[in-house]
């Protein structure tokens, strides 16, 4: 079986969401977890019949959100910084923390390493579409960019796409704000005609490509990937506020409402980042899934499904091949 190491104290609410989110994955498929964290306080959340299946190593400080990213190596006794030497000193298999999501790339790149060739990892995540869901990257790792930089996003992007979304021939585009060669920044351009290397690329996409399902991966800089992935998340908690607030105008409205109340849980679930669980950091060596801050038991159990799927893939070694041919 796998093991994946859990950094049990690094999300905003502490270490229960992220106990039950192991919990509600171990009741769906066992594997090995290696909670990392204050083993007192641990251990009483873990029921008699799950023992079996949890280790335990000890942390006793936490890298705060408060924190500079830069400072995550010299922590040592840090929860994030003892799960990810886990990894690096093979006793897991992939680490999945809700911690400083500076400190887990900054750690997981240092600590781990890149994989050959990659000259910087990206973070992916997935973003819901009218019809499944596209591939974005990057949001977050890298602010500014070179154009070499794109290229390999895609490179990683396709091939996680291919190997973990199952898509046999994802179709790559590039951010721009128009879907003419000519548009865009220069790094755009610059980047589009490397782009034009890869088989599946398919040339610009604007930003309403993410949800039209017309890409399957879509390429950026971190900077703007992360500015799309906050907007994309106020966006949706707005819509919800300004339904339920309609909804209660008027007695045709709240019975319009009870009568459409499964397509409105169905379209919550959809757009709800949790579902997502995690995004992977593409590029470095083992497997590191970045969850949001303020995860609940739900993201968790869904970003250890992500790590799972991730080694079940053998992803790392796939982007190193792809790469090989460039």
């Amino acid at each position: 079986m796998i093991s994946i190491a859990i950094d049990a104290m690094g999300g905003d609410f502490g270490e229960k969401p992220i106990i039950e989110g192991v919990i509600e994955a171990l009741n769906v498929k066992p594997f090995n977890a290696i909670l990392v964290g204050e083993t007192e306080k641990l251990k009483p959340l873990i029921p008699k019949h799950l023992e079996q299946y949890i280790q335990y190593e000890e942390a006793n400080e936490v890298f705060s959100m408060e924190e500079n990213a830069t400072d995550a190596l010299k922590r040592k006794e840090t929860s994030i910084y003892k799960a990810i030497e886990l990894v690096k000193n093979l006793k897991a298999s992939a680490v999945v923390s809700a911690g400083h999501s500076g400190a887990s790339m900054s750690l997981a790149t240092l600590r781990l390493g890149r994989l050959q060739n990659v000259l910087r990892p990206a973070i992916a995540t997935l973003m819901p579409n009218i019809e499944s869901t596209t591939l974005l990257l990057d949001v977050g790792a890298n602010t500014d960019c070179k154009s070499e930089n794109l290229f390999q996003f895609a490179v990683m992007g396709e091939v996680y796409a291919r190997e973990v979304m199952q898509i046999s021939k994802p179709r790559v585009a590039l951010l721009s704000n128009g879907e003419e060669e000519c548009k865009g920044n220069e790094l755009t351009k610059e980047t589009h005609q490397l782009m034009k290397k890869i088989p599946n690329f398919i040339g610009n996409a604007e930003g309403r490509d993410i949800f039209n399902a017309n890409v399957d991966v879509l390429v950026c800089d971190g900077f703007s990937g992360n500015v799309i992935l906050k907007s994309c998340e106020g966006v949706a908690g707005a819509i919800f506020r300004i339904l339920k607030a309609d909804i209660k105008q008027n007695f045709l409205s709240k019975l319009g409402a009870v009568l459409m109340k499964p397509s409105f849980m169905r379209l919550k679930k959809k757009i709800d980042w949790q579902e997502y669980g995690g995004a992977p950091l593409l590029g470095v060596k083992g497997c590191v899934i970045i969850s949001h801050g303020k995860s609940d038991s739900r993201a968790i159990k869904n970003a250890i499904f992500q790590a799972i799927h991730f080694n079940e893939a053998n992803i790392n070694e796939a982007i190193e091949n792809e790469l090989a041919k460039f």
